[in-house]
C-alpha cells in the first residue's frame, strides 16, 4: 500500500512539471508569437503621418533617465540638401531597391568569403527597422531579421515615408536623434537652412555619430563631406523618388 502512494505521489509530481514546463512553453511561444507580430503591426501604423516613432536607442536612453533631444519635423521642411546628402551618403539605390539592395549585399558576401575586409551594405529601410525595432550591434540573428523586415517595411511604407521617419530617428550624436536637433545642436541653425557642407558633414557623421564630430571635423571627414557634398549635388533621378509625385 506504502508503495502505491509513492509511486502515486511520483506520478502526480512528473504531472505537475509536465503542466509546468507546458505552460511557460506556451507562455514563451506566445512571446514569441507577439514579438514577430509587432513589427509588421507598427509598420502599418507607422504609414500615418502624424505618428512619430521612437527608436529603440531613444527608449534605451529614457530607460537609464539619460533623456534625448529630438524634434520631429516632415519631410518637407528639413530642405534637399540634408535629405540628399544623407541618401548619397548611407544609400545611393535608396530609390532603386526595394528594401535591400542585392547588388551590395553580394558583394559583401563575396569579399567575406575571400578574406577581405568587409564594408556595410546596410540600406536606409535595413537601418530604420533595426533602429525601430531591434537592437545595435553586429550579429547573423540581428541581420538575418533585418533583411526581411526592411523587404516588408518598404513594401507597406511609401519612399518619402521611410526617409521622413529615418531622418527624424537617425542617431546623431549622444542623445542627439533627428536631422532637426542635430542641426540645431552642432551648428545652431534648423536643417532646411544648413549650407551644402554642414549637411554633408552631418550626412557623413551618421556611421559613427559617437565618434565624429561634424562642427569639428577632421581632415578624414572633411574629405569624405567633400566627397558626398558633389554627389548630393549631382543626385538627379537617384532622388526622384523623394518628390511628391514620385514617392
Amino acid at each position: 500500500m506504502k508503495a502505491e502512494k509513492r509511486s502515486h505521489a511520483a506520478l502526480k509530481r512528473k504531472r505537475a512539471r509536465r503542466h509546468t514546463w507546458r505552460r511557460w512553453l506556451r507562455r514563451i511561444i506566445a512571446v514569441i508569437v507577439i514579438l514577430v507580430l509587432l513589427p509588421l503591426g507598427l509598420t502599418v501604423l507607422y504609414r500615418l503621418s502624424f505618428v512619430h516613432p521612437v527608436s529603440t536607442l531613444m527608449l534605451a536612453d529614457l530607460v537609464k533617465l539619460e533623456g534625448y533631444d529630438r524634434r520631429w519635423i516632415p519631410l518637407d521642411e528639413m530642405g534637399n540638401v540634408v535629405v540628399h546628402s544623407v541618401m548619397m551618403s548611407e544609400d545611393g539605390q535608396f530609390c532603386a531597391h526595394s528594401g535591400v539592395d542585392w547588388g551590395a549585399l553580394n558583394t559583401v558576401v563575396s569579399e567575406a568569403l575571400s578574406g577581405e575586409r568587409t564594408r556595410g551594405a546596410s540600406t536606409i529601410p535595413m537601418q530604420t527597422v533595426k533602429n525601430l525595432f531591434l537592437w545595435p550591434g553586429r550579429s547573423f540573428v540581428r541581420k538575418a531579421l533585418e533583411a526581411p523586415l526592411s523587404i516588408y517595411f518598404d513594401a507597406v511604407v511609401p519612399k518619402r515615408r521611410i526617409m521622413e521617419i529615418y531622418m527624424n530617428i537617425a542617431e546623431w550624436g549622444p542623445n542627439i536623434y533627428g536631422v532637426e536637433a542635430a542641426a540645431r545642436h552642432h551648428f545652431g541653425r534648423p536643417a532646411k537652412d544648413l549650407t551644402r557642407r554642414q549637411a554633408a558633414l552631418l550626412a557623413v557623421t551618421l556611421p559613427n555619430p559617437k565618434g565624429r564630430d561634424p562642427a569639428n571635423p577632421s581632415s578624414g571627414l572633411n574629405r569624405l563631406a567633400s566627397i558626398i557634398q558633389e554627389r548630393a549635388r549631382m543626385a538627379g533621378a537617384y532622388v526622384g523618388c523623394l518628390d511628391r509625385a514620385g514617392g
